[in-house]
């Protein structure tokens, strides 16, 4: 301290702690404190050189007094350009007394602490690059800074060292980058500002490559896209598409870890922020290559949300991207992780938006194409989550869903367990079986052999516990085999049933189940062309079974029997002498409707166009005998292509007796369960529990139908 007391007058001491700027200033002129240290330099009196600093410092620089302050930082600006060239071997002692001044409570002095350090970087240049994180963030601090003045004089000295570091090729990316991940948290729209510059600058420089260390501060870039600030939102957005051209014309870039950032950020509740990232992802998808495939799950799972989006420039890019991402052709050796893609596409069908379900859908349809085995190995945790689609309100959402269960049920095992969860499926939500049924059996019949549903299906409801869900499910497939034009080729097999070993086998798998409802038999029977069987099914029917649901169910095949489906049976009726079971047949459910009824008028109508024929009139024996007897054939035990229909007619009896059984029973309890046969066979079902049926009332007559659905 001697030595600097000696080496500086007390006059000039007293000056730099002069209230007035002019003498505080004049203290520290060429002929004062620069005068001073200037000689000292020139002598090569480096002690007494750090005692004047340590005065400048601890003296006037940390002073409680104000005015000390000021004059303290204007001398070590005065002392550094005294110094001159060999001033950088003092910078660790000048620094930081200025560096604490910016922040000062008194704006003035962090005025002072800004003109003393662009004074001092003026000097030192390059050598400034050493304390360039200390510097940094105090730059950082002031650009903030409350006074207009001070914030004016920050940016005057962060353009001037921005000059330095581009100049300079000591400067240190590696030690810079930390700090600024750091920094890109803040929120104060002065410092995004100051961040985005100087990212911007770095960038520019040929030697700092700022690309290599994107993923350290991508994420702070994107957060700033929903700044309140246009400017920011500006910056921000521009720094970024420089950096994607850059990444577009690199041929080393760390994908992955940016892959993380992008997908949280497609997930912003911002409009800008949401777009700019689904853009990133779409060229990284283009570019990445092997790298990405590791988190091709999570770009997926951001993907799906945003087709739906209520932003049509996002909802185009997002099926862009969709599409590349799903033409990409895999392995799972190579890292692709079917597990986890199937997990986000289950995930989404949940979703609340429908092209995000539909292509969810896609997206597990490709990976059965692609990856059959391991798809199936995850079977267990994704078949429920298939069934409830079956449900959505969406068609084109069931109908892909249903292309999804058909993939799967290529082997007998899951096509068995197919059709067994369907059945149950329809038990317990009886409005899926009003609604949808008629779409989901046609539509399985088409991917499916629809011989081979309607076999399945029929060995199900043959075993089932609840004869009341029993009858209506019969009467919803019958009703669809009779009209829908999918299934034209079972009717024609089914025509064919006295004639042809194949019809003849069909019939006969149908026959147990279409017992549950008598119409469900009459017409199987009428399309099979076993008339006299028809007949005597009619003639069983005693007072129970003709109720008002019975009377519906006859309402509706009077009406089919006018379709095209039954034009042969029409063309029949020209030659009664050699169809004489149908007309008893036909006359029989006529004596069956109430005569005011429409459908009682519309048989009627139609009998009375028959030719004139007497039930007395002897059977012409020259003719071909196509029905199941004939008039002087009148034992019902006889059989046809091998059929015997007296066997068939008391199973018939026998189902229609459990029916009346349980019509009267006082119970008919609701938790009645599923035959254990059907749904826990042990070698059919792997470790998979028992489906319990539950009875359910059948769904209302009521209602209003619409395509797809059934009127039961």
């Amino acid at each position: 301290m001697a030595d600097a007391l000696s080496a500086i007058p007390a006059a000039v001491l007293r000056n730099l702690s002069d209230k007035l700027y002019e003498k505080r200033k004049n203290a520290a002129l060429e002929v004062r404190v620069e005068g001073i240290v200037k000689q000292l330099t020139a002598a090569g009196d480096h002690d007494k050189i750090t005692a004047v600093i340590n005065l400048l410092t601890h003296e006037f620089a940390y002073s409680p007094q104000l005015n000390h302050r000021k004059g303290g930082l204007i001398g070590l600006a005065a002392a550094t350009v005294g110094l001159s060239g060999e001033a950088a071997q003092h910078l660790e002692q000048i620094l930081p007394p200025v560096i604490n001044s910016f922040s000062d409570q008194d704006s003035r002095v962090r005025y002072y602490a800004c003109e003393a350090l662009y004074n001092i970087a003026k000097v030192v240049r390059g050598e400034f690059i050493f304390h360039f994180n200390k510097i940094f963030d105090a730059l950082c601090k002031l650009s903030a800074d409350s006074d207009p003045n001070v914030q004016s004089a920050a940016h005057l000295l962060d353009r001037l060292v921005k000059d330095i570091v581009t100049e300079s090729d000591q400067f240190s990316i590696e030690e810079f980058i930390p700090l600024l991940r750091e920094r890109m948290n803040v929120l104060n729209p002065y410092v995004r500002q100051f961040l985005v510059g100087w990212i911007t600058v770095l960038d520019s420089v040929p030697d700092i490559d700022m690309l290599g260390f994107l993923p350290d501060f991508l994420d702070g870039l994107f957060n700033m896209l929903s700044d309140s600030s246009l400017e920011i939102r500006q910056q921000a957005d521009s720094a970024l598409s420089e950096f994607l051209q850059e990444i577009k014309n690199s041929p080393s870039v760390d994908y992955g870890r940016m892959a993380e950032i992008l997908v949280q950020r497609a997930a912003s509740p911002d409009e800008f922020t949401r777009w700019t990232a689904i853009t990133w992802i779409n060229e990284f998808v283009k570019l990445g290559g092997d790298q990405l495939v590791p988190y091709y799950a999570d770009i997926l799972g951001a993907i799906l949300p945003c087709i739906a989006d209520n932003e049509e420039k996002i909802r185009v890019v997002a099926r862009e991207t969709n599409e590349e991402l799903r033409a990409i052709q895999t392995v799972p050796a190579e890292g692709f992780d079917v597990g986890a893609i199937l997990s986000v596409a289950r995930r989404q069908l949940s979703s609340e938006h429908e092209a995000t379900r539909i292509e969810s859908l896609h997206w597990i349809s490709t990976l059965l194409n692609r990856h059959r085995p391991e798809v199936l190995t995850f079977l267990n945790d994704i078949f429920d989550t298939l069934l409830k689609p079956l449900s959505d309100p969406s068609d084109q959402v069931v109908l892909l869903v249903l292309e999804v269960h058909a993939a799967i049920a290529k082997d007998q095992y899951n096509f068995r367990q197919l059709v067994v969860f369907l059945v149950h499926k329809f038990h317990t939500d009886h409005d899926l079986l009003e609604r949808r049924g008629a779409l989901i059996i046609r539509r399985l019949c088409v991917l499916l052999d629809s011989e081979r549903v309607y076999r399945e299906l029929s060995k199900i409801l043959e075993e089932e516990a609840d004869l009341e869900f029993a009858s209506t499910m019969v009467q919803a497939l019958n009703l669809i085999l009779l009209t829908s034009s999918e299934l034209s080729d079972l009717r024609n097999l089914l025509k064919r049933s006295l004639v042809n070993t194949a019809g003849k086998d069909f019939f006969l798998s149908l026959y147990s189940s279409w017992s549950h409802s008598s119409m469900a038999i009459i017409s199987l029977c009428l399309l099979a062309q076993a008339y006299q069987h028809a007949s005597s099914v009619i003639q069983s029917l005693t007072e129970e079974d003709i109720n008002v649901r019975f009377l519906i169910q006859l309402d509706k095949l009077i009406h089919l029997l006018e379709t095209p489906t039954f034009a042969y049976l029409r063309l029949q009726l020209l030659e009664p002498e050699r169809y004489v079971w149908l007309l008893k047949a036909l006359y029989g459910l006529l004596m069956l409707l109430p005569q005011q009824s429409a459908a009682f008028k519309i048989l009627r109508t139609r009998l009375k166009t028959v030719p004139s024929y007497s039930f007395n009139n002897p059977m012409s024996t020259g003719l071909h005998v196509l029905e199941d007897g004939n008039m002087n054939d009148g034992d019902i035990s006889s059989m046809h292509n091998g059929i015997n229909f007296a066997s068939l007619l008391q199973r018939f009896h026998q189902t229609q007796h459990q029916h009346r059984l349980h019509s009267k029973s006082p119970a008919r309890s609701h938790n009645i369960p599923a035959s254990s046969k059907e749904v826990q066979k042990p070698e059919e079902v792997r470790g998979g529990g028992a489906v319990v049926s539950e009875i359910n009332r059948p769904p209302s007559r009521s209602s209003r139908k619409g395509p797809g659905q059934l009127h039961l």
